[in-house]
C-alpha cells in the first residue's frame, strides 16, 4: 500500500441503531475500494467487521472494527461500531480518533433509540455527522416519514443532498441535487449510470438545489456575497459552503442508500472525500498541559493508542492514531504515562482480520502495531524529545453491577486473569475484588454487556461461572452513649491470660465540641481526657480514641492492644459484619494482673467491651445512597418515576433537556440491582441514566429488621 498524505486521509466512524446496516455499508465501502473482491453478509456470517463467533451468533456488532478502503486516490479509515448502548465503549473510543460520523438511518424506522443515543455522544465529542438513509429497497421503507423524523430530531440542520425516485423493492435510482443528476443502478454491485433528471422531477430537484445553495451560502460569508451577486453557486462553491457547515456541526447532509445492493455507497464516499474534513482540517487535539498539537507531518512523531486487543496469532494488538509527525517501521518512542521505551517493529493498515503491512504512516492516519510491552489504551507515545500526553478516553460510568464467582474454587486465579484482560480490551468492564464484601464485583454498561462476557468465559475459556447479586457495602454506627466492661480471664497451666477493660462510646459528629461529662444508666461519669488519637477510616468516617486511664489501672503499653481489638470489631461490625464508623471510644478503667496480663488479653477485652457497648448504643445500619440522573422521554416519565419511588427513591428535581425529561433522585444502592434492564423495558430502550455515590444514610427500621434477620440466619448456617 502506498503512503497517503494527511490531506488524502479521512477518518470515519459508522454510527446508528442495531440492524440499521452499518456493517453491510462497511462491506460495500471495502468492495468499492477493491480491498475485498466479494461482499459478505450478516446472514452468511462472512463480513469483515463481525468476525468473532459471538457476533456471528447474535448477528450484530459487539466490538468496534477498524477497516480501511482506498478510493479516488484517498484512504478512508472506517470504524464500524456496535449499535447497542451496552457496548458504547467502542463508540467512545472511535470518537477519540475519527473526524466525522456517518449515522445510518433505517428507512423502515427513521430515528430510533440508538440514533438518539449516538447523536448525544456525537454532540458531546463535537463530531460532525452525515446521515445515510439505508434499506430504501425494503418494502416498508418510507422516505417521507424518515425525513419527518429527522427534521423532528435535528431541525433545520437536515440538508437533503439526494432523494429517491421510488422506494421499496424497485428502488434503483435517486436524484442528487448537488450534482443535479439522476443516478440509476443496473445491478447489485454498484454499477451506475449518470442520467439527466427526468422532466417529471425537474421542479422538485430545482427547488431542493436552490435550498442547498442557500444552506451552503449561509455558512461562508464570501459565498453569501457571491450568491447575492449572481443568485447561483457552482458545484465546487456549494461544496465549500457545505464543508464549513459540516465541520461546525450546523448541517447534517442526507444520502440515499441500499448498502445491501451497493446503491449510493460510491456517491457517499465521494462526498466524504470532497466535503468531510481531513485530519489536519478537523478539530485540534490538546494535551493534558493544554498544548495544542497540530496534525502536521513535519511535527515530532506522536501516536495515541485508543484500543488494545488480544489476538490468537499476533498477541496483543495496539490500535493507534498518528497525532503528529511521521512514524516508520522500527521507530523508537517513549510512553508518556510510564517513561518506558517502545519500538514499533511493524505497522499495519487494518481491514478486520486482514492486515496490510506499511513502512510508514503520517499524521492523521490510523493503524495498528503488535507486542508493545508497557502500553495500554489511552497512552501516548512520543519521539523527538516530546512528553505530550493526550487526554485519556472518558468512558461513561458503569450502569450494571453483579458479583461473579467461578463454580470451581481452583479456577479463581484463572478467572481473575481473564477478567483483567477483558478490562484491558474493554475499559467499560470494571473488575474489583471487594475485601469488604468478599466478592468479585463486575460492572458494565448493561446486562447484555455482562452476559456477552459470561458467554466468552464459558465458550472460549471453558470456565463455568455464576453471576450473583452483589452484596451491599452497609455501614454500622451508633446513635447514643453507652458503656460496657469486659474481663478476659484464662488459666490453663503455666502463665494465664488476664485483662479487664471499661469503656464508653458515643457517636462522632464532625465539629461537635469535646465533652468529658456523661450520664450513663442514670449515673454521672466524669472522665480525665489524657490523650486523644484520631483515625480516618479507609471505608469512610472516623474513630476517635481517648485514653482516660488514671492511677495506672491499665499500663500504657496495653493501650495499643485495646485499640487493635476495637479496630478489629469495627472491621466486622456487631450487627451485620459490615464496617463500623463515626464512633468515639473512651477507655477509662480496667484491671491488670502482675503475671497474666499481656497484649492478647487486653486486645480481646477491648474487642468484647466495645461489642457489648455497641449493642447498647442505639446501633443503626447505614446504607450507601447514590445520586441518580435519568434522561427519559416524556411519554415514559410516569412509569419511570413510579418505579423509582418503589425503589425508595427521593425525587429531588426535574427539568427538560433536548426533548427529554431529566429526573434527579437519591436512591439506595440496594434498590438499584438490574435497574438498567428495568429502565430499558419501561422506556423501550430510549432512557439512559448515570449514578454516582452520594453518602451514607440510616436505613428505615423495617429494612434494618430484615437485614438483622438475614445476617442471623447466615451466621447460623455457617
Amino acid at each position: 500500500m502506498k503512503t497517503y498524505s494527511t490531506g488524502q486521509i479521512r477518518n470515519v466512524v459508522l454510527l446508528g441503531s442495531s440492524h440499521a446496516g452499518k456493517t453491510t455499508l462497511a462491506e460495500a465501502m471495502l468492495f468499492e475500494g477493491k480491498v475485498i473482491e466479494r461482499r459478505g453478509a450478516i446472514e452468511t456470517k462472512n463480513t469483515v467487521s463481525d468476525s468473532t463467533e459471538v457476533e456471528q451468533l447474535y448477528q450484530r456488532s459487539i466490538y468496534p472494527s477498524l477497516l480501511y478502503t482506498e478510493f479516488m486516490e484517498h484512504k478512508l479509515n472506517i470504524i464500524d461500531t456496535p449499535g447497542s448502548d451496552d457496548f458504547i465503549g467502542g463508540v467512545i473510543s472511535a470518537f477519540k480518533v475519527a473526524d466525522v460520523g456517518v449515522m445510518i438511518i433505517n428507512a423502515q424506522q427513521g430515528v430510533e433509540v440508538g440514533t438518539e443515543i449516538m447523536t448525544r455522544y456525537a454532540e458531546r465529542h463535537n463530531k460532525p455527522v452525515i446521515l445515510g438513509v439505508n434499506q430504501l429497497d425494503h418494502e416498508k421503507a418510507n422516505w417521507d416519514d424518515v425525513i419527518d423524523s429527522l427534521k423532528n430530531a435535528y431541525g433545520n440542520k437536515v440538508t437533503l443532498i439526494q432523494y429517491p425516485v421510488a422506494t421499496g423493492a424497485g428502488f434503483n435510482a435517486f436524484i442528487d441535487v448537488l450534482k443535479m443528476k439522476l443516478y440509476q443502478f443496473k445491478d447489485d454491485n454498484g454499477t451506475r449510470e449518470e442520467l439527466p433528471i427526468p422532466a417529471g422531477e425537474e421542479e422538485r430537484a430545482n427547488e431542493l438545489h436552490k435550498a442547498l445553495i442557500e444552506v451552503a451560502a449561509e455558512h461562508d460569508e464570501t459565498l453569501m456575497e457571491l450568491f447575492f451577486d449572481k443568485g447561483i453557486l457552482t458545484e465546487d462553491e456549494i461544496r465549500q459552503g457545505l464543508r464549513a457547515g459540516l465541520k461546525n456541526r450546523q448541517i447534517m447532509p442526507v444520502f440515499c442508500l441500499s448498502a445491501k445492493k451497493d446503491i449510493g455507497v460510491k456517491r457517499l464516499m465521494e462526498f466524504i472525500i470532497n466535503v468531510a474534513p481531513s485530519p489536519d482540517k478537523s478539530r485540534e487535539y490538546k494535551t493534558t498541559d493544554d498544548e495544542v498539537v497540530p496534525c502536521d507531518v513535519n511535527g515530532a512523531p506522536s501516536i495515541f493508542v485508543f484500543k488494545t486487543a488480544m489476538e490468537q496469532h499476533l498477541g496483543e494488538v495496539s490500535y493507534f492514531r498518528v497525532m503528529s509527525g511521521k512514524i516508520t517501521e522500527g521507530i523508537d518512542l517513549t510512553n508518556a504515562a510510564n517513561d518506558s521505551k517502545e519500538r514499533l517493529t511493524i505497522l499495519y493498515a487494518v481491514a478486520g482480520k486482514k492486515r496490510e503491512k506499511l513502512t510508514e504512516m503520517v499524521a492523521g492516519d490510523i493503524g495498528c502495531t503488535v507486542k508493545l510491552k508497557n502500553t495500554k489504551a489511552s497512552h501516548t507515545l512520543n519521539g523527538g524529545g516530546k512528553d505530550w500526553q493526550f487526554y485519556p478516553i472518558q468512558f461513561p460510568p458503569a450502569k450494571f453491577r453483579t458479583a461473579i464467582k467461578a463454580k470451581v474454587e481452583k479456577d479463581d486465579e484463572k478467572l481473575g486473569e481473564i477478567l483483567h484482560r477483558a478490562h484491558a480490551e474493554d475499559p467499560t468492564i470494571i473488575v474489583e475484588y471487594s475485601k469488604e464484601l468478599k466478592q468479585i464485583i463486575l460492572s458494565g454498561q448493561g446486562e447484555h454487556h455482562i452476559n456477552i462476557l459470561k458467554w466468552y468465559l464459558t465458550n472460549v475459556h471453558k470456565l463455568e461461572v455464576d453471576l450473583l447479586p452483589p452484596r451491599i457495602p452497609y455501614r454500622e454506627t451508633i446513635t447514643k452513649i453507652a458503656a460496657a466492661d469486659y474481663r478476659h480471664k484464662k488459666q490453663s497451666g503455666g502463665a494465664g491470660q488476664f485483662g479487664e477493660v471499661h469503656l464508653l462510646i458515643e457517636p462522632y459528629i464532625e465539629g461537635a465540641p469535646e465533652n468529658n461529662r456523661f450520664k450513663v444508666e442514670g449515673k454521672e461519669l466524669v472522665l480525665n481526657l489524657k490523650a486523644k488519637e484520631e483515625y480516618p477510616l479507609d471505608w469512610g468516617g472516623k474513630l476517635i480514641y481517648y485514653n482516660c486511664i488514671v492511677g495506672g489501672a491499665i499500663d500504657a503499653r496495653f493501650m495499643p492492644a485495646i485499640l487493635k481489638g476495637i479496630m478489629e470489631k469495627m472491621e466486622e461490625g456487631p450487627l451485620t459484619g459490615s464496617y463500623a464508623r463515626d464512633i468515639k471510644v473512651y477507655v477509662y478503667d480496667g484491671k491488670m494482673h502482675p503475671v497474666d496480663s499481656n497484649e492478647i488479653s487486653f486486645k480481646l477485652a477491648g474487642r468484647n467491651a466495645f461489642k457489648e457497648a455497641f449493642k447498647k448504643a442505639g446501633a443503626k445500619i447505614m446504607e450507601p445512597i447514590y445520586n441518580v440522573e435519568v434522561m427519559v422521554p416524556g411519554d415514559a416519565m410516569g412509569d419511570v418515576m413510579s418505579d423509582l419511588q418503589n425503589r425508595r427513591a427521593m425525587i429531588e428535581g426535574m427539568n427538560s433537556e433536548k426533548g427529554f425529561e431529566v429526573l434527579k433522585a437519591r436512591v439506595p444502592l440496594a434498590e438499584m440491582n438490574k435497574y438498567s434492564t428495568t429502565l430499558s423495558s419501561l422506556s423501550s430502550g430510549r432512557a439512559t441514566f448515570t449514578m454516582n455515590f452520594a453518602d451514607y444514610q440510616q436505613v428505615p427500621g423495617e429494612v434494618q429488621e430484615k437485614l438483622l434477620a438475614a445476617y442471623e440466619a447466615q451466621e447460623k448456617e455457617e
